[in-house]
């Protein structure tokens, strides 16, 4: 979904969707304080095609054309309905699956990604008993096998791949789930609203296995786990990504960003611990060159 501009006036913005609507631009408003109507399209693919029409627009927007065809729009919409009303008496859709699960406005992934962590959470004991999760840290290391001096991974280099993500659901207080569990369902909805379940997927996944090799390797060993790394690699995706490519709708406040990275230093700085500093800094990282790549095709 794309925002492509904002007209003052309520009455045009709707005419204006209601036309762009008729020929065949699926789009959305959203009124806002300063700017007025946003108006977004949410194919992508149609974007250079909507600019071109409200350009045309603001030039003349008394044209009788606008409000000719946008007449029929309301008979193009109710038609849809119901068509989207048999459709739903047939399959249950992603969407309805999840409305009773999701009611203040999770993205499904991350619902599931909380799931997991609070079903691990508890399964470990409030992270007291680490044993019945061990297979889910990077290695083994209450093994009578493991040698803290080498470096190989061997259960990832025979076959264990989840080992590479899943620290990312271990965690060690309630206070450490908490508060990554509030920004990971902050970020993660955004991402999926603004964007899709699979861009998060793709996000999480790579952030994940990045930040626990780094921590592993360069960090504190394998006795480690949390989503923070994710999370600071969203908030940097969320906050290089929106500052330059405002248009894509994902938005962080500044105060936000200044509030993470004091804790960021604190953390560092051994203020706060044991805290995976090195997950942190690989995360933040990779997400903000993600963010800024990202944006490079629409600035």
């Amino acid at each position: 979904m794309r925002l492509i501009g904002h007209l003052a006036e309520e009455s045009a913005a709707r005419t204006f969707a209601d036309y762009l609507y008729v020929q065949g631009i699926e789009n959305q408003l959203d009124h806002q304080k300063e700017e007025g109507w946003a108006i977004w399209i949410l194919d992508e693919d149609k974007l250079e095609s909507a600019t071109s029409l409200l350009t045309a627009f603001r030039q003349s927007p008394a044209d009788p054309k606008y409000q000719a065809e946008a007449r029929s729009a309301a008979e193009l919409r109710a038609e849809k309905e119901k068509d989207t009303a048999a459709y739903r008496r047939k399959l249950r859709n992603r969407r309805h699956l999840f409305r009773s699960l999701t009611p203040y406005g999770f993205g499904p992934l991350t619902f599931a990604l909380i799931v997991a962590s609070v079903s691990v959470f508890i399964f470990s004991k409030y992270g007291r008993d680490l044993h019945p999760i061990m297979s889910l840290f990077i290695t083994d290391f209450l093994s009578d096998n493991f040698n803290p001096g080498q470096s190989a991974l061997t259960e990832i280099r025979h076959g264990e791949f989840w080992r590479l993500f899943t620290p990312m659901f271990i965690h060690f207080s309630p206070l450490h789930i908490l508060f990554n569990m509030l920004w990971l369902r902050d970020l993660g909805s955004m991402i999926e609203g603004r964007q899709s379940s699979v861009q998060l997927l793709v996000l999480v996944l790579v952030i994940a296995a990045c930040s626990n090799l780094a921590q592993y390797y360069f960090g504190s060993g394998p006795n480690f786990g949390g989503m923070s790394g994710v999370v600071y690699g969203l908030l940097g995706y969320v906050w290089i990504r929106g500052k330059y490519d405002p248009g894509s709708g994902l938005y962080v406040h500044p105060t936000t960003v200044t509030m993470m990275i004091i804790w960021f230093f604190a953390c560092l700085a051994r203020l706060i611990g044991p805290v995976a500093n090195t997950a942190h800094a690989v995360g933040l990282g990779i997400g903000m060159a993600w963010g800024y790549l990202s944006s490079l095709r629409y600035r």
